[in-house]
């Protein structure tokens, strides 16, 4: 029978097209339901992307979910047989929240997982079909892979506890070599070997060679034994151009170990592809096998060709959000000084984007909470933010250096003579909700958030609440009004984040950009 292809949406002919490279690659279809006990999930909730999920009852009374996740079903009703390896691919849609609208939606998804007896040949094999993936779908793109067990193995050699050693690996996978030197100068840890790692950022050909110099002359593990032998097994291969080494790949180490990787196409702001080793997953769920696999988000692939262009011709021009006002003409100062000038900023106009072609860049002023929305959409390739708005609204972008510029600090602010029982419910006025609600959780506090966006001073004068969080530089506000800092949360300063995707693709560009702010 022909079917006319052209009936078939964008989204269901990249699904085919997946289909087809791993049925050829010898892997069979999976098939499972939509629905799973919702007691399933919630045993497992810290391996799914979102908490939320969609429950109801059936007839027999049963709270069920509609599946937000694939693996968790597959690893669930496969059997456990660690002598032999399974292989096998799925089309399956999940229920997620999205990150965008904050609603419930229904995402496409195709993968494939290798279960039981996994070997190095395996892993290879995964990893160049999710780089085939990405040519079949784009036409090209790029896998970053990384082991997270080496990574863990260095932060255990340093001897920090066991917050701190969650914190660098956090800091790991935003590139914040800052805040790595930050939080080892605070446990008397050499961060070295962590930042020499964390700043890998090279071929499949050279990664090896990067590798062994971080590592000699310690005994070298089992762990990198076995990812120099991918890494050697992937350099031969028809991929190699593909496939780029960069430890800022990481996942959570509760479930994933070894080899993790994520795959990324130019225009596209965040990972089409995610996948790795889950051999911990597999314990926790009491499987003796071990696993790996990936996931194609098929949404996402669908907006190639199909977002509109942006007015502006793109080229190799590195786009560049800066915060408007005074910090932000700060800021531009020290990219001049850095010799990426652009001197039309300077004419007086209502203008809101100027380039110099000459230099690569261009740069345009958006409100300063939202330079960080721009930087993780991609329509900037990197920007300038405070590192209240990046501890707020977490955006998925690496933090590349600490401009010190624009310091001040976040603080608990109160009525001078105020002291907090901790008895009953404490009124917290805030514009910055998250980052009130994490200290005080951090220090078991039960508070009553009341969202402000101005003036906040005044909320505990005429008793809307007890106490603010907010920013803090000379103090004179508080002390006009009457206010005194009780308690300091975190410093505060301008940061150069960049866009993960961008990073990539404009990596030299932008790696240009950070050692001449850094001079």
């Amino acid at each position: 029978m022909n079917i006319n292809e052209n009936i078939f949406q964008k989204g269901e002919k990249l699904s085919f097209a997946l289909r087809e490279l791993y049925a050829g690659a010898g892997f069979e279809p999976y098939r499972m339901s939509k629905f799973e006990e919702y007691d399933f999930y919630a045993r497992n909730k810290d391996f799914l992307v979102s908490d939320n999920v969609i429950t109801f009852t059936d007839t027999s009374g049963t709270l069920m979910a509609l599946k937000p996740d694939v693996t968790l079903s597959i690893i669930k009703n496969s059997t456990d047989e660690p002598n032999i390896c399974r292989r096998v691919y799925y089309n399956e849609n999940v229920y997620r929240v999205s990150a965008g609208s904050g609603a419930f939606s229904e995402i496409m998804q195709a993968g494939l997982e290798c279960f039981g007896a996994v070997s190095d040949d395996d892993l290879f094999r995964v990893i160049g079909l999710a780089a085939k993936s990405l040519d079949v779908c784009a036409g090209g793109g790029m896998i970053s892979i990384s082991d997270l067990s080496l990574t863990e193995e260095v932060i255990s050699e340093m001897g920090v506890c066991a917050s701190a050693a969650g914190k660098l690996l956090h800091a790991v996978g935003e590139k914040n070599i800052h805040e790595i030197k930050a939080l080892c100068d605070a446990e008397g840890a050499d961060c070295e070997k962590l930042i020499a790692l964390t700043s890998v950022h090279t071929s499949v050909e050279n990664a090896e060679a990067a590798l062994r110099e971080i590592f000699d002359p310690y005994p070298q593990s089992e762990h990198f034994v076995r990812f120099v032998n991918i890494l050697s097994l992937l350099a031969k291969s028809d991929v190699s151009p593909m496939i780029l080494v960069d430890f800022s790949v990481t996942d959570d180490v509760n479930y994933y170990n070894g080899i993790v990787f994520k795959g990324y196409v130019e225009g596209i702001p965040g990972a089409v592809i995610s996948g790795g080793q889950y051999d911990k997953l597999m314990r926790k769920m009491q499987r003796r096998s071990d696993a790996v696999g990936f996931a194609v988000y098929l949404d996402k692939l669908e907006r190639i060709g199909t977002v509109r262009e942006s007015v502006l011709p793109q080229g190799d021009m590195l786009n560049i959000a800066l915060p408007k006002g005074r910090l932000g003409e700060k800021i531009y100062e020290m990219f001049a000084q850095a010799g990426f000038e652009c001197p039309s900023i300077l004419e007086p106009n209502r203008k809101l984007i100027f380039e110099n072609p000459e230099k690569g860049v261009r740069y345009f002023w958006v409100k300063p909470s939202d330079v960080a929305i721009y930087v993780e959409r991609g329509a900037a390739d990197i920007g300038v933010a405070g590192k209240d708005i990046l501890l707020e609204y977490e955006p998925d972008v690496y933090e590349l250096c600490d401009l010190d510029r624009g310091k001040c600090r976040m603080a608990v602010a109160a009525p001078k003579g105020f002291e907090d029982d901790g008895t009953g419910t404490l009124r917290v006025a805030t514009k910055f909700a998250n980052v009130a609600r994490k200290f005080y959780r951090s220090r078991g506090r039960d508070i009553d958030i009341i969202h402000l966006n101005g003036s906040i001073e005044i909320a505990p004068i005429l008793g809307l609440s007890d106490v603010i969080v907010d920013i803090v530089e000379t103090g004179t506000t508080l002390k006009e009004n009457d206010l005194e800092v009780i308690d300091n949360v975190f410093p505060i300063s301008a940061r150069l984040i960049a866009n993960k995707s961008a990073f990539r693709f404009k990596n030299a560009q932008i790696e240009s950009v950070v050692e001449g702010m850094r001079k």
